[in-house]
């Protein structure tokens, strides 16, 4: 039976949200195939989502970036914790050679870890990234001038990159040109069918009432403003954390028995930061969206321009956003017009887990 290495940056859920929909349709293709997961994204993240044989093996692939919540990025903490991640280089992939190895993986994808792409090349395995960014875009964009081993660094990342088979360049994604060889899919998503009459049932809200889902990734917001939320006439919100007693506007995703993917399907508008997840699969079903950019994060830019081609998408500024002025852009958003532009089908993971079978053991059946 097939045996997938499956390494993942734990950079909030964005990565493992990209390669679950390809494990799965590869392991439709190839049933009974196994895969292990390496990374430190949590075990409850996959449980629900993740359909084929899967083990869990806690492993930090990356660094990725320190960020202080959501939308803002700490680019002084995120430099030093890749130094020191860089200072046990050789210990880590000589580590990660060998659990290859004794695993007998058959083949390695990585979504972005670029240690697993240097450590599955090393141990003699097909090694295929699948990714819309790579770290080292990320991280050039943030050079300092005054710190000359930043450049060296960035360099080594690329060296790791460029020993990859191959490139599956998600859309829309960055250039990544340190991947010698790429080949371009589709937009990943996985979106489900809307239950609204049933989510608005289990909040009990009225059924003029406007419904905002508030989802800033696998990062969560430290704080919200409450009381100015349920001020807010005629909008209910849905939040990712605990709400605090006395407020009949606000309702917590943790008591809703529905995924995700439904909820983003369900709900009149979602306020977000461009992530890559959140807005493809926003503009898949079609739900509008008020972000909050963070300007400082490579992918944002092509993210951006993707909702506003496909999507009904309005920007709010941190400003008004840190000041809870929410509900001129809510409803600017919620007025948008259809989009002219179609979205391209989200076929990516139909076509990655295409590709990714032709470097498996051929099957005995």
């Amino acid at each position: 039976m097939p045996f997938i290495w499956s390494a993942i940056s734990a950079h909030g859920y964005g990565h493992a949200a990209q390669i679950i929909p390809v494990l799965n349709a590869l392991g439709r293709r190839r049933p009974g195939m196994r895969v292990i997961l390496r990374t430190n994204v949590p075990r409850a993240f996959f449980a629900d989502r993740l359909t084929v044989e899967w083990e869990l093996s806690p492993c930090q692939q990356d660094i990725g970036c320190i960020q202080q919540g959501p939308i803002t990025m700490d680019w002084p903490a995120t430099w030093q914790a890749h130094r020191a991640f860089h200072a046990t280089w050789d210990r880590r992939l000589g580590e990660e050679i060998a659990a290859i190895g004794q695993a007998r993986a058959d083949l390695v994808i990585g979504n972005i870890p670029y240690l697993a792409m240097a450590a599955g090349a090393e141990a003699g395995r097909p090694t295929v990234a699948l990714a819309s960014l790579s770290w080292d875009d990320v991280l050039r964009e943030h050079l300092s001038p005054s710190e000359p081993w930043q450049r060296p660094l960035i360099e080594q990342i690329g060296q790791a990159y460029a020993q990859a088979t191959l490139l599956l360049r998600i859309a829309p994604g960055l250039s990544m040109r340190a991947f010698p060889t790429a080949t371009d899919i589709s937009p990943i998503a996985a979106p489900l069918s809307p239950e609204r009459t049933r989510l608005r049932e289990l909040l009990q809200i009225k059924p003029q009432d406007t419904l905002i889902l508030i989802a800033f990734g696998g990062i969560r917001l430290e704080s919200l403003p409450f009381a100015q939320m349920e001020s807010m006439a005629g909008l209910q919100f849905l939040i990712a954390g605990p709400v605090p007693p006395g407020f009949s506007r606000i309702h917590s995703i943790a008591a809703i028995p529905l995924p995700f993917s439904t909820l983003l399907s369900s709900v009149d508008a979602v306020m977000t930061k461009p992530g890559y997840g959140t807005i493809i699969e926003s503009v898949a079903v079609n739900t509008p969206v008020v972000y909050v950019r963070r300007y400082s994060f490579a992918d944002e830019q092509p993210i951006v321009e993707y909702l506003h081609r496909y999507g009904r998408g309005v920007e709010l500024a941190r400003k008004d956003f840190e000041q809870a002025q929410w509900e001129a852009a809510l409803h600017k958003a919620l007025a948008l017009p259809r989009p002219v532009h179609q979205p391209p089908e989200a076929e990516g993971a139909i076509e990655a887990a295409n590709i990714l079978e032709s470097f498996l053991p051929i099957s005995a059946g």
